[in-house]
Formats: structure tokens, sequence, C-alpha cells
């Protein structure tokens, strides 16, 4: 029901926190572990070079074909347009709850088989509508506060946590990642037998929160704005630029224009629309979209276009959005479903022990836990009083990143060697309080592109990584007791950094390492680092390891930015001819079963060459006030997918 952005991958470097609402989209951020629903880049000669130093062009001028010719020609076929609330209730109604919902309320989830049952009563959709309170609000937890409440200016979770509620979007995917069009905002949608154009049409009814209609224009005019080089928009604009054009010819009619034949093009139709009648008057003089007096008028007041609009906001503290009549109702008639919360508060909490404590006395309704709280702090009475919790599967992996082009790590054998020296069970059993999975590589192995079979885990084994290391040329030639290897007449000790965020889960598993390799003669120091400073060290390739994290995207060929030689994403440099040919090659397969072959076996060779020393996957881990109901977990989280957030309601207080 609400905006999906495009968020493709997210950056998680555990500094921030992941409560992605809405979904495919640019990229970004939870608590112990951290992302940027965010999205950043970076290679001298990749995707972040040209976002942070654009072309003077990025939109090549286009003579669209007239809508008759293009039918003419266009074999197209019908897509779905679907509301995804309808969905899920379908869902539901073939899923039997396994208790009550008093019964779930006083279960205390200690295990996978309770915590079916919770999620089985309790993520349920209402009834009916005399179930719902509507005129409550529900209190939900972020870690940082808005750098703009412009859409298109969005980077970091929380910013497309917001749009997702206040914007609208045309597009969506239900939790298996299939795409459909939302039944809010089009009427119809329609793709050419070539993959060359997409059609949609817009409905009618939908307003800007000033009463102005929302027109196909405001979707090329806000295409045109990612598009112009001087607007600072990279994380959005990444997808958007695979678009070769968008032609609106009349009020609701548009024709999305593709550059190449592609399974891929349906993930950069959605985008954050703004209005064009705000922001065309100053876009000129002002294309920053901020500095101007104009500009932050809007950016205090905004104009929005979907469900929620501002109605208070204390920097630091909180946002406070209210529910927009004029979204579900046009000219006195209920056309959309209405939003279940009167209000939304966001509260802005960075300690997660203090998120906790709030959570436990009512003043937020939800908040991803780590392992540590939902272990330890989340057991007894104080919490289940008012509380209960909840986990899913989340295609969220952490892992070592290793600089391909620093004289450590830029052998094979000396990666897989780190691999081998790790001690992962100490991390999963200990660190991690066996909450998470272990990870094998980029793709989880209920993921229809992971490879079948599905490749193991390492276990520590030090002799072997020894004996790599020695193979390798890493050897203690002076007998000081630290291993070396002459380069170009001079002899380099093997002793490296690893950049780390400062949360304490990723300092542990940074020192566990540190640990693991002095046994081996090999001196690791562990560099906690600010996360814009990481930011900046990962796309200037300054570091020589690094530990972090991604989210897998909505799609395989997103991957292609972090592995592809040259890649805006690939910050260790990492280059293979094979995966390189093999990402070109799945992103044109149409066959779904064809393409699933190549990216298993993307993975085999990734995991072989070890780039990366993949550690964990992430799952989710929530709290939930015992008054909330409708969260349903999906492999992008409870929120990253249709409906997502949508599906949270309050039941009648009795």
């Amino acid at each position: 029901m609400y905006l999906v952005s495009r968020l493709n991958l997210l950056l998680l470097t555990l500094s921030f926190t992941i409560f992605l609402t809405g979904c495919p989209g640019p990229s970004t951020e939870k608590t112990e572990e951290a992302v940027s629903k965010s999205d950043t880049d970076s290679n001298s000669n990749s995707d972040e070079k040209k976002s942070e130093e654009p072309p003077e062009v990025l939109l090549e001028p286009f003579d669209a074909p007239t809508l008759a010719e293009l039918d003419a020609k266009a074999k197209w076929e019908k897509q779905p347009v679907l509301d995804s609330l309808e969905l899920l209730r379908e869902r539901q109604s073939k899923e039997k709850p396994l208790v009550s919902v008093s019964e779930a309320l006083k279960l205390k989830n200690t295990n996978q088989e309770i915590n079916e049952k919770i999620l089985s009563a309790l993520g349920r959709l209402p009834e009916s509508v005399e179930d719902v309170d509507w005129g409550a609000t529900i209190n939900r937890h972020v870690l940082a506060d808005l750098k703009s409440t412009n859409p298109i200016m969005g980077s970091s979770s929380v910013e497309f946590e917001v749009s997702s509620l206040t914007g609208f979007g045309l597009f969506s995917f239900d939790w298996n990642f299939i795409p459909f069009a939302v039944s809010d905002t089009v009427v119809s949608w329609d793709t050419s037998e070539d993959k060359l154009y997409d059609k949609v049409v817009l409905r009618d009814d939908l307003t800007w929160s000033d009463g102005v209609p929302i027109t196909a224009h405001d979707i090329v005019f806000t295409f045109k704005t990612i598009m112009n080089p001087k607007v600072p928009v990279p994380a959005v604009r990444s997808g958007t630029d695979q678009i070769r054009w968008i032609q609106a010819y009349d009020d609701q009619t548009l024709v999305f224009f593709h550059k190449e034949s592609l399974p891929t093009n349906v993930w950069n139709l959605n985008f954050p629309i703004i209005p064009k009648h705000i922001y065309e008057k100053e876009l000129e003089t002002d294309p920053t979209l901020q500095d101007s007096e104009y500009h932050v008028k809007y950016e205090n007041n905004p104009v929005t276009g979907g469900p929620y609009e501002y109605e208070k906001r204390v920097r630091g503290q909180e946002i406070l959005l209210r529910r927009r009549e004029s979204w579900y109702m046009h000219d006195g008639k209920e056309v959309r479903t209405r939003p279940y919360f009167e209000r939304v508060r966001l509260r802005i909490i960075q300690d997660p022990n203090t998120a906790l404590l709030a959570l436990k006395k009512g003043e937020i309704d939800e908040m991803a836990l780590n392992p540590e709280l939902w272990k330890t702090q989340t057991k007894g009475e104080d919490f289940y009083k008012n509380c209960t919790k909840a986990n899913g599967l989340e295609w969220v992996y952490f892992y070592f990143g290793w600089n391909t082009k620093t004289l450590f790590f830029q052998d094979k054998k000396v990666r897989q060697a780190m691999a081998y020296a790790f001690d992962h069970d100490e991390m999963l059993n200990e660190l991690c309080y066996g909450l998470y999975q272990p990870c094998t590589g980029i793709y989880h192995e209920t993921a229809w592109m992971s490879p079948k079979p599905m490749t193991k885990p390492y276990k520590q084994d030090l002799d072997k990584a020894e004996d790599l290391l020695d193979e390798a040329g890493w050897i203690d030639h002076d007998g000081d007791g630290i291993r070396d290897k002459e380069f170009d007449g001079k002899v380099i000790p093997f002793r490296f950094s690893i950049m780390t965020s400062n949360r304490p889960l990723s300092r542990s598993i940074c020192t566990l390492l540190k640990e693991n390799l002095e046994q081996i003669g090999i001196i690791c120091d562990v560099k906690p680092t600010e996360f814009t400073v990481m930011q900046e060290k990962s796309r200037k390739h300054q570091f020589q390891a690094m530990f972090a994290g991604w989210g897998t995207g909505t799609d395989p060929d997103t991957s292609i930015n972090l592995w592809k030689t040259g890649a805006g994403r690939n910050y260790g440099e990492y280059s293979n001819p094979e995966i390189d040919k093999l990402f070109e090659e799945g992103r044109r397969e149409f066959d779904k079963d064809k393409r699933a072959k190549i990216y298993g076996k993307i993975h085999k060779i990734l995991y072989e060459d070890q780039p990366y020393t993949w550690l964990y996957f992430r799952n989710s881990f929530y709290g939930f006030n015992k008054d909330l109901r409708g969260y349903v977990f999906s492999p992008r989280g409870p929120y990253g997918y249709g409906p997502g957030f949508s599906s949270l309601w309050k039941p009648v207080p009795k």
C-alpha cells in the first residue's frame, strides 16, 4: 500500500540500523549491526565516482514516438495491478492461527515453534473494520533523524522509511519478491513483449497534500530532476539511470523507455516522486533543492503525496506524521483503504538499551533487537508484562572484506587462510548468542538463485590456514614470530588493520579475528571507525580489511555492483573476468531456471576466491508492544516489502 522504494542493496556498516519500509530501491540500514538503507558506492572507475562527479549530460535527448505509433508496433502484455493488503489477506485466509490471540500474548518466545505460534496469531490482519482502533498512534523506533524531508534527497534508512509513508509509488513486490503495480495509484500496467517499454496508466483521484492533482507529468519531472547532474541525488539515481526516457502522453498515461531488453528493467521503474508545481520554480536557480530560502520553506513544510503528511518535527527527538484524509477520500467517497493509524510517531533513540527501556514502558511500540538484548534483556516479566517479541529470516549477511590490491590479500590462498583461521563457532555461539546462521556466500540457501547443493561453511582449522600461508610465501623468515614475505627486495611483515564501526558486536568480532590470527603469526590491528569516515575510506579503497554487511537485493543482478571489475561498490577491487562474464549473461537471460544456474555459479566462484570471509546471516529480531498486530516477516524483514508497515494495526481497547 505504501511506497516501496527501490533499495537494491543496503550498505550495512554496523553503525546505523536497518528499518526498511517499502522496498526495492537505491539502498539502506538495524540495531547492533547497521545499515544505511542506503547505498554508497565507490571506485575510481566506478559508478560511485560517476555519482560524485557526474558528467555534464546524464540524460540524452530522445524523440519519443506518439502513443498511437507505439501501440501499433508494441505487443503489450498485461501485468498485475494488485492491492498488497488483499494479497496478504488472501494468503492468511489459507493459514489458520496456531493459537488464539490471548494464548499468543501469554507465550514467552524461547524457540522457533513458539515464535511461529506468536506470528500466526498476532501477525494477522483485522477480521473487520470494527476491530481497528482508527484513532491510534504507533510509536516507532529509529536511530537517527532525517537529513532532508525531500524524498529524492534520501540516502539513509530513516529517510526512506519516512518517504515510504509520506510519498507514493507505482510499484511494489510481495514477500517472494514478485513485482506488481500498486492498485492505490495505478489503473493498468503493460509491458511490451520485447521488454523495451512499460506503459502505466495512473488513477485520476490522486492529489498532493496541498490539493493539487498528481499527474504523469510529476513522474516525468521527477525523473528529469533525478537525472539532472546538478542535483545531488546519487542514491536515488542508482537504477533510475538505467531508464532511457519517460514520456507522459496525458495526465494519466506514462511510458517508460528502457535502454536494453533486460529481465531486470522492472526494478528500475519505482523511485520517489516530487511535486512538479513546487520544485520546478526554483530548480534552475537552486539545483541543490535545499539551499535557497524557497527550498528551505518546503523542507520545513513539505508537500506530500502519500498516506501521511508531516504534523510536527522536533529535530533529534521525533517526527510526527498525520493520516491524510485526501489520500483515501475523494469527492466524499473512500477510494483507497484508510491507513490503520491516525498518527505515526518516529522516536529517535540512538542507544539500544535506552530504546528497550522505552519499549518496556510503552513509549515506543516496536524496535529491532540485537542478539544480546534478545537473549539477555527480554526474558523476564519486566519485558513480557507489556511486550512480546518475534523473529524471522532476513537475507542480510556480514563479512570480513579484503582489499585485494594490497600486498596482504592479493593471493586467493591468503584469503582462504583467513577463513580457516577464524573461529566461526565462537562468533556464532558466543558473540551472536546462537541466533544467527553461518553464511556461505552472497545468496541465502532459501533464495531461488542460490547454488544447489549449497556451499559449506568454513570451520576453524589453524593447520590448514598455516599450510595455505606457507604456500603463498608468507613464512616467518627471521624467527620473530610474525610471518613475512619479500616484495621487490623488501621484507614485509604480515601486519594489517581492519576497519569496523564502533558497535560492541562489530568490535568483538574483529577482536576475535585478531586473537585467532596471532596464533598463526599474523598481527591484526582493529580500527573502530566513525560511520561517515568508514564510508569515505571504503569508496576510496583506503583500507586493508573491513567488517561490514550487505542486504541481498530484490534481484541477483543487484550484486553486479559489488563484484564486477571496477563496479561502484567493489570496495576491495576484486576482479575475475569469469565473474564479469557471468553477470552479463545473467542480466540478459529471461528464463528463471537458467538465471538461477548462472548466479549459483557466481556464488560458488566467489566463495572459492574468498574476496570476503563470509560470516553470518543476520535474521530479524524485533520487540513489539502487546497492543500491536499485523507484523509479518519476509527476507527483507517485517517492513521491506509490500504491504510491510501498512499491515500493522492496533485493536480497539477493551
